[in-house]
């Protein structure tokens, strides 16, 4: 898989020097807005930037039934009608919540520095409904100040042109779309039964492979069975895995963890990773610690299964969001209340509870 980092993608033909002129307008004009001020968005080169769909953001359901019964006219005039009604908060607004802490506790630390988190909301609503999305913003205090708005056209190609770190949206086809353009991207359901969430520090988990890592150690337990994987696993041990769709994203969370261990804050720290795989600890563990190792990543936590369920130790973790690339453990996770993310990448994708999936017959 090609090298994702979607930050070193360039935006613009502009001048260097006309562009700092440009941020330094909207420093002025942020500095101005008085006591009760936002704070101003990050230079996006610098920052973790994180794009959210609205419908993941908010909990549009009733909206998007309106527009499929009703179509795109209506839909914009309904939305105007209510544009002073707040929507209801998404599976992805705890995870904007606790990113806004961390930024908070970043800007305390080092009140000049702008490597920190930036939310863009990222959607294909018309432009007419923004209005109602920016009050629902302003209501719930959301520092969100980037929007892309596409008219009903996919947004996925201005992903890169944002620098975009990390992309969330409800519609697994644009999440696959972004992950072949080398962007870390999932796709957020809503929780069957909502359990109260740490608010003092942004708790991610990540499946291991096929989310972090690749999955060539996957094709072996699906192609070949368990006893052929373990005997790979303890073979290339000290030969790190290829690199999986989420990786530059923990790479991301990484540089801004190591700001507050420069504070001396690493007990502290608002920010907190799990790795939880089924592997097992003594027969394939190590390689997954010793691949962390050699791209010069640290998790906070590692949980190694062995092939039990994944949803009771997510329970007790509790995070902002968990990555997984199969199914059945995002509705094992949802059922006891954790907000989970599909990752559509690897060959995980052709098998349901460890059956290959029956092909679709092929329309004529």
């Amino acid at each position: 898989m090609s090298e994702m980092k979607a930050a070193d993608v360039s935006v613009s033909n502009k001048d260097p020097k006309e562009d700092e002129h440009d941020w330094a307008a909207a420093k002025a004009f942020f500095d101005k807005l008085g006591s009760k001020k936002r704070p101003r968005p990050p230079k996006p080169q610098n920052a973790v930037t994180i794009a959210v769909s609205s419908r993941t953001l908010f909990n549009m359901v009733k909206e998007r039934q309106f527009y499929e019964d009703e179509g795109m006219e209506k839909y914009v005039a309904y939305q105007q009608e209510h544009e002073n009604e707040p929507l209801m908060p998404g599976a992805a607004f705890p995870f904007v919540k606790a990113i806004m802490t961390v930024n908070a506790r970043l800007r305390e630390l080092y009140p000049d520095s702008e490597e920190l988190f930036d939310i863009v909301l990222m959607t294909n609503n018309h432009a007419q409904v923004g209005v109602r999305l920016i009050n629902c913003i302003n209501h719930y205090d959301l520092t969100i100040e980037r929007f892309c708005m596409t008219g009903g056209k996919s947004p996925i190609g201005y992903l890169k042109a944002y620098l975009t770190n990390l992309y969330l949206s409800n519609d697994s086809e644009k999440v696959q779309e972004a992950i072949e353009e080398g962007i870390a991207a999932a796709a957020m359901f809503n929780v069957e039964k909502e359990i109260q969430l740490r608010d003092d520090q942004l708790r991610i988990a990540f499946d291991g492979d096929a989310v972090l890592f690749s999955d060539e150690s996957e094709q072996i337990v699906k192609e070949h069975g368990l006893d052929t994987f373990f005997e790979h696993e303890k073979k290339f041990e000290n030969k790190p895995l290829a690199q999986g769709p989420l990786k530059c994203f923990l790479e991301a969370l990484g540089k801004l963890q190591r700001k507050f261990y420069a504070k001396n804050e690493r007990m502290d720290c608002p920010i907190r990773t799990y790795l939880v795989t089924a592997r097992s600890a003594a027969s394939s563990g190590a390689r997954a610690l010793k691949t962390l190792r050699s791209w010069g990543l640290e998790i906070d936590e590692a949980l190694f299964l062995a092939g039990a369920p994944k949803g009771p130790l997510l329970e007790k973790i509790r995070p902002h969001i968990f990555f997984d690339d199969q199914m059945f453990h995002i509705e094992g996770a949802q059922q006891l209340g954790t907000i989970a993310a599909h990752v559509p990448y690897g060959i995980g994708q052709k098998y349901n509870k460890g059956k290959l999936k029956e092909e679709s017959p092929k329309k004529k």
